[in-house]
């Protein structure tokens, strides 16, 4: 059985929105006014890829983030580990090593990845995709009332 391939959205374009933001209140004006939203789709347009840049990366904090990072595995594989201990006191010490070693091993892994990039990317970055627009799509039936509904949003928000 194979997958279904993906299908680019169809209907008809009843508005246009800079922000996802305003394309989400003009869904819910629509939803507000009692319209079969599920006719309705928001599509973004003119999609960019965005890396924000949160810091600086020092070696320091490489190891840092590489410690947190394994300590929350380790709290994760020690609770698991402890659920088969004999006694209250023997789990909290499995969670506890499991913590430590975690953050040791990820404090080792963090500090060696660091290192292998040679000092070519030293800052921390957050990336994600974000369209230049926001079109609303409706279902042809629907359309007509859908547009009727926007034009009263648009004067209700003076977003015209």
């Amino acid at each position: 059985m194979s997958l279904p391939l993906p299908e680019p959205p169809s209907g008809i374009r009843i508005g246009s929105y800079p922000t996802y933001a305003e394309a989400q209140q003009a869904v819910d004006y629509l939803s507000d006014h009692k319209f079969a939203v599920e006719n309705v789709t928001i599509v973004g347009s003119d999609l960019r890829l965005v890396e924000r840049v949160t810091g600086r990366l020092t070696q320091g904090r490489a190891v840092a983030i590489g410690a947190g990072g394994g300590a929350w595995w380790g709290l994760f594989v020690g609770v698991l580990i402890s659920l088969f201990a004999a006694t209250g006191a023997s789990a909290i010490a499995l969670i506890v090593a499991g913590v430590v070693i975690g953050a040791v091993f990820g404090a080792i892994f963090g500090w060696l990845a660091y290192r292998a990039t040679g000092g070519q990317r030293d800052f921390t970055s957050r990336t994600q995709v974000v369209a230049g627009s926001y079109e609303i799509l409706c279902e042809p039936a629907h359309a007509e009332e859908a547009r009727n509904l926007l034009a009263r949003f648009a004067l209700h928000t003076g977003k015209l």
